[in-house]
């Protein structure tokens, strides 16, 4: 009698998972219906415009880039540029292009003569009288995205991203006579330049993440990508290892992986900084880059140091997968540059680096001892190197 009752009541596993989805739906139509907090006096909600950058294609036009992060629409009626109004559009111009509903994003085109190096004050004036103020400094016009830019910019990439990685990977033949304990303090050094690079990454995410609209929670946005990006490399490193130890290989692949991803953030640094006419790549800052790059290498064919020696367009996959980035990311960066997608990325890059540090720190903790003195020194070698070289792209 009881079991009889017990399978009378019982529901399909799909739709006693709807259950909670369908209950919350009421809830919330109920709480509409109801209205609690009709007839509360409050304040209109105030208005939250952002101008996340300004793209300057000639010395005629200033072009800002601008988002309602507020719950009411908005609606631009003036522009002032350096205390004086000035004319302007929205969007296409067309009727209602003014007006921003939330999180909408658009531009605020203004035809002003403009000096390359003078910094400009502009302030939106809204419907409501909110102003919202934006400074440009030191201007420079942007070259725009012609053939001219995209050859530049992949000329550059090669000569900073995969040119240097390849450079690096040529100590592969001194790494394979190390004794192996001496390949671990190798190991190690290659989760020290990492470890750097995610620093480094990271630290620039969040710098970023401020020039994101506050609609989208740019330091949320981060650390999402950075923790996501961490289960993500990890669950694909087991799928493919099907639930076993990585192999060298593998492993080799994941450093080139979580490098490439880091190093397609610093290209598309590099093609916003095209797009935005504020690119000053000399020469010293290409050697810069060429040095800082180059240590790389090592860190990329490590893994496959000992053993089997993988077949030659294994390196060569290797190495594009580490360095070509830098490329797409370039270009990425002249055509469609938004702090919201360098953050992202940037973020993506440190995730998938933390988990290839796991990955390295399990190689060598199965092979041999990981805290040993010799590996401690090296992690600390590849910090202090990647340190030293970056300087020379700070200078």
């Amino acid at each position: 009698m009881g079991d009889t009752e017990s399978r009378r009541f019982d529901l399909p596993r799909w739709l006693g998972a709807l259950v909670p989805v369908v209950a919350l739906g009421l809830l919330i139509g109920l709480f509409v219906v109801v209205s609690p907090f009709a007839g509360v006096q409050s304040g209109a909600a105030l208005p939250d415009v952002t101008v996340s950058h300004v793209t300057l294609p000639n010395e005629e036009t200033l072009v800002l880039h601008v988002t309602n992060n507020g719950p009411e629409s908005v609606t631009v009626s003036q522009v002032l540029v350096d205390e004086a109004y000035w004319n302007f559009q929205v969007g296409d111009g067309g009727p209602g292009a003014a007006t921003l509903a939330p999180l909408e994003s658009s531009t605020v085109r203004i035809p002003y003569h403009w000096t390359p190096g003078w910094d400009l004050g502009v302030d939106l004036v809204l419907a409501n009288g909110a102003t919202v103020g934006h400074e440009i400094v030191a201007p420079q016009p942007g070259p725009g995205v012609t053939p001219g830019v995209l050859w530049t910019l992949a000329v550059v990439g090669l000569f900073v991203g995969v040119i240097p990685v390849a450079l690096g990977m040529l100590w592969f033949p001194f790494m394979r006579d190390l004794h192996p304990s001496r390949l671990h303090a190798v190991l190690a050094l290659a989760g020290g330049v990492l470890t750097f690079l995610a620093f480094d990454a990271g630290f620039e995410a969040f710098a970023v993440a401020d020039s994101i609209p506050g609609a989208f929670e740019g330091d949320l946005l981060v650390v999402t990508a950075i923790l996501g990006t961490v289960l993500l490399v990890g669950a694909v490193s087991a799928w493919a290892s099907h639930g076993r130890e990585v192999s060298p290989l593998g492993l080799a692949y994941l450093v080139a992986f979580a490098i490439g991803l880091h190093n397609l953030a610093e290209g598309l640094a590099i093609g916003s900084a095209f797009a935005l006419g504020r690119v000053s790549l000399g020469a010293f800052l290409v050697i810069g880059f060429m040095i800082h790059n180059v240590t790389e290498g090592p860190a990329v064919v490590a893994p496959v140091a000992h053993g089997d020696r993988p077949a030659l367009w294994h390196f060569g996959a290797i190495g594009l997968l580490a360095g070509a980035p830098v490329v797409l990311g370039g270009w990425i960066g002249s055509v469609a540059y938004s702090p919201t997608i360098g953050a992202a990325f940037l973020a993506v890059g440190v995730g998938a680096i933390l988990q290839v540090n796991w990955e390295l720190a399990a190689m060598i903790r199965r092979d041999g001892r990981l805290a040993s003195a010799a590996n401690l020194v090296a992690f600390l070698a590849g910090l202090v190197l990647m340190y030293a070289t970056d300087l020379l792209v700070a200078l």
